[in-house]
C-alpha cells in the first residue's frame, strides 16, 4: 500500500473499512476551517441574525447587572470584615442590620446569613488579586457553592477558571465538584513524566490521572470493543468528561505503515494544545508492554499526519487499574509523550482522592509552596 504523504493532517475522517476510520485532509479541513458567511442569506437566515444581536444584548445586560450585584456585595463583605474585625458588630448587629435592610429594600438578598457569606466572599478572596478578580465573573450562587466546597484557593482557582470557560451552570459546577475534577486533575499533573513536561505545549493542567466513565453501560466481563463502542456512543459525556478543548476525530482510526495496518482506538485533537491525542483502550491492568504499542502509534502519527504548524502528539492508555510505581518505571526511560490514566465506572469519594493528592504532595514535597505558586502565576 502506498503510503500516506506527510503533508496529512488529523481534524476529521471519512469511513474506510467496516469499522475502521481512515485519516484524511479533506474533512479536517472543513473541521478546523472558520464557517464562511452565506453570501445570499435567507429571510430565515437573517430573522437568526436579528434574534443573535438580541440574545446577545441581553447577555450582556444580565452579566453588567450581575457584576453590579457582585460588586455591591464585595464591599458590603469588606464593611462587615472590618466592622467584625474591629469588635464592633456581632451576630446581634448583623441581624438587626438585616432586618433594617429587608424594611428598606426589601427581598431575601440581604438576609443574616447572606450578609455572613458576604463577609466570607470578601475575606476568601481579597488577598489574592487572581482570586478577587475572577470570582467576580461569577454569579452568586456559585460563589456560594465554592465557598461551602473548595478548601484551598488553587481549588477555587480552577473551578472558577473552568466555571468561566466552560460556561458551567450551576448543577454543572456542583457535578464536576462531587465528581472530584480537581483532586483527578491535579494528580494527573503532579505524575506528569519527563517525557510530556518537555513538550512545547503547556499540558499541566489538561489530563486527569483517572476519567469517571459512570455513564458508560459496561455490564462486566466487557471487551475492549465494548468500552470504545459505548464512550462513543455517550460521546458527548465522554467529551466533557476529557474536559475543554477536546475535539473528536475518529475511532478505530486505520494507521498505514510498511504494508500493514493498524488500529488506533479513539483519536481527538486539542485546539489549545493544537495537537492531537490518541487514546488507546484496555480492560485489563497496565502493563509496561502497551506503551510499546501506543508509542508506535504516536510515532506513525507524528510521521505521517501532523502538520508542520502542529505540537507532537500525546498518547493516554486508559485502564482500569494501574500501579502508580509501575506507571513511573516505565514513562521514565520512554521519549514517547504517553501518560497513562484510570477509567471509573462508579464515583469515588472526594475525601479518598483529596488523600491521594495529600499523599502525592507530600511525596514531592511541594504541597504549600508549588499550590501557592501556581494561585500566584495563573
Amino acid at each position: 500500500m502506498k503510503k500516506p504523504q506527510k503533508t496529512s493532517a488529523v481534524a476529521a475522517i471519512k469511513p474506510a473499512k467496516k469499522g475502521k476510520t481512515l485519516i484524511t485532509d479533506e474533512r479536517i479541513s472543513k473541521a478546523v476551517a472558520k464557517p464562511q458567511t452565506p453570501k445570499a442569506p435567507t429571510k430565515q437566515a437573517a430573522f437568526r441574525a436579528v434574534l443573535e444581536m438580541v440574545q446577545h444584548g441581553k447577555s450582556r445586560a444580565v452579566a453588567q447587572a450581575n457584576s453590579a450585584l457582585i460588586e455591591t456585595y464585595w464591599k458590603v463583605g469588606a464593611y462587615l470584615s472590618q466592622r467584625v474585625a474591629d469588635a464592633a458588630w456581632g451576630k446581634g448587629v448583623v441581624e438587626e442590620l438585616a432586618d433594617w435592610l429587608a424594611s428598606h429594600v426589601g427581598g431575601r438578598g440581604f438576609s443574616a446569613a447572606n450578609l455572613w457569606r458576604m463577609r466570607q466572599f470578601y475575606e476568601a478572596y481579597s488577598a489574592t488579586p487572581i482570586l478577587s478578580s475572577l470570582m467576580r465573573e461569577l454569579n452568586w450562587t456559585q460563589l456560594c457553592i465554592l465557598m461551602a466546597q473548595c478548601r484551598t484557593p488553587q481549588e477555587h482557582l480552577f473551578y472558577g477558571k473552568a466555571t468561566v470557560q466552560n460556561r458551567w451552570s450551576v448543577r454543572e459546577l456542583e457535578s464536576q465538584i462531587r465528581r472530584g475534577a480537581y483532586e483527578r486533575t491535579e494528580l494527573a499533573t503532579r505524575k506528569l513524566p519527563k517525557s510530556v513536561k518537555s513538550l512545547p505545549q503547556k499540558v499541566a493542567g489538561v489530563f486527569k490521572d483517572s476519567y469517571l466513565i459512570d455513564f458508560a453501560d459496561l455490564q462486566a466481563p466487557f471487551r475492549e470493543s465494548d468500552l470504545q463502542a459505548s464512550l462513543v456512543t455517550n460521546l458527548r459525556r465522554f467529551l466533557l468528561e476529557l474536559g475543554s478543548g477536546f475535539t473528536f476525530v475518529g475511532e478505530k482510526v486505520r494507521l498505514q505503515v510498511g504494508k500493514r495496518d493498524f488500529e488506533l482506538d479513539l483519536l481527538f485533537y486539542h485546539r489549545d494544545l493544537r495537537c492531537m491525542v490518541a487514546f488507546e483502550l484496555k480492560t485489563g491492568h497496565f502493563e509496561p508492554e502497551h506503551l510499546g504499542q501506543l508509542s508506535f502509534y504516536l510515532e506513525a502519527l507524528d510521521r505521517d499526519y501532523r502538520r508542520p504548524h502542529e505540537n507532537p502528539t500525546i498518547g493516554v492508555l486508559l485502564c482500569p487499574r494501574k500501579d502508580d510505581e509501575v506507571v513511573e518505571y516505565a514513562l521514565s526511560r520512554t521519549l514517547s509523550p504517553a501518560l497513562v490514566a484510570e477509567y471509573e465506572t462508579k464515583l469515588v469519594p472526594r475525601d479518598l482522592l483529596r488523600q491521594k493528592l495529600q499523599e502525592w504532595s507530600h511525596l514531592l514535597g511541594e504541597e504549600t509552596g508549588l499550590m501557592a505558586q501556581e494561585v500566584m502565576d495563573a
